[in-house]
């Protein structure tokens, strides 16, 4: 196995490293974004046949009755669980031929091979097997080449799987926990929307109540009234209560006035990370399970 020796080959190293390993997770990171938009390019390729098989599209490009269907299939994404069944099935593929190479030139087990390339494709590398450490070999050359190209391929599907995986955790987390969410907090909500429907009331309608029927203001046995029976209350009321909400809703039609969209508004200032960072913002808003809509 070569390594550095000397103090001077041990220093270039740390600083080449620093460059190496970030191109490599630049190249891993360009192999995904790549190949998440050729997967859901053929994806949407077979779904748009299907559609056309079934005659919810019209052929030849024509829009008759399906231009909805058509509109619709514009923004259509692939599912997460597709894109990982196909990154599964290519590095499984990859393993085992792989594997059929290591079994005969290195005396390998087939299953110790496979083991290999798990260690090896995931880079954690425990060092216990390695290839290409014996003295010679036949067709030396072209083993090494081989081992070079599948050790690639596999390292990038390896490394595209464990970031589709990491999506479906993410999902399995939120879904656990927004079941947990609505069991514990149920109440504590509507506690909360009670208080501050009950809470909120003006000093002028106060004092006010007393007023005869003549005047515009409503007295308080009649607001009273159409409260308890679902009715609508009066504008004055409603504005007068609710000078908070009125005040978001006045800034949120400013800020559509002005041609930005209420998530950036909120949400991108307090965190410039929003959008996810590397490979996790590279799949965002590319598969149906990461679409902002969801």
């Amino acid at each position: 196995m070569t390594t550095p020796a000397t103090v001077g080959g041990k220093i270039f190293l740390i600083f080449y490293g620093l460059i190496g390993c970030a191109g490599t997770i630049l190249f891993f990171n360009l192999f995904l974004e790549r190949l998440i938009t050729v997967i859901a390019y053929v994806m949407k390729s077979c779904h748009e046949r299907q559609l056309r098989r079934k005659g919810v599209l019209p052929h030849n490009g024509r829009r008759g009755s399906g231009t909805s269907e058509v509109d619709s299939l514009a923004g259509w994404k692939p599912s997460v669980y597709y894109v990982m069944l196909i990154l599964c099935v290519a590095s499984l593929i990859i393993s085992c031929c792989a594997s059929a190479m290591y079994t005969p030139i290195e005396g390998w087990s087939y299953f110790d091979s496979l083991y290999f390339c798990f260690v090896a494709f995931s880079t954690i590398g425990f060092g216990d097997l390695v290839s290409s450490q014996n003295i010679k070999y036949e067709s030396q050359g072209l083993y090494r080449f081989g081992n070079f190209v599948f050790i690639l391929m596999g390292v990038c599907c390896i490394y595209s799987l464990f970031n589709v995986i990491s999506i479906v955790i993410k999902q399995s987390i939120n879904w656990i926990l927004k079941k947990l969410d609505c069991r514990c907090c149920h109440r504590c909500q509507r506690k909360l929307f009670r208080s501050r429907r009950n809470v909120v009331m003006p000093g002028n309608v106060r004092s006010r109540r007393n007023i005869s029927i003549e005047t515009d203001v409503v007295n308080d046995s009649d607001t009273d009234g159409r409260r308890l029976s679902g009715e609508m209350i009066s504008m004055k009321d409603f504005l007068a209560s609710n000078k908070v909400s009125l005040a978001i809703m006045q800034k949120q039609l400013s800020e559509t006035a002005n041609g930005y969209p209420r998530q950036m508004s909120s949400n991108s200032k307090q965190n410039g990370f929003s959008g996810g960072v590397g490979a996790l913002a590279i799949m965002n808003n590319r598969l149906a399970e990461t679409s902002v809509d969801r």
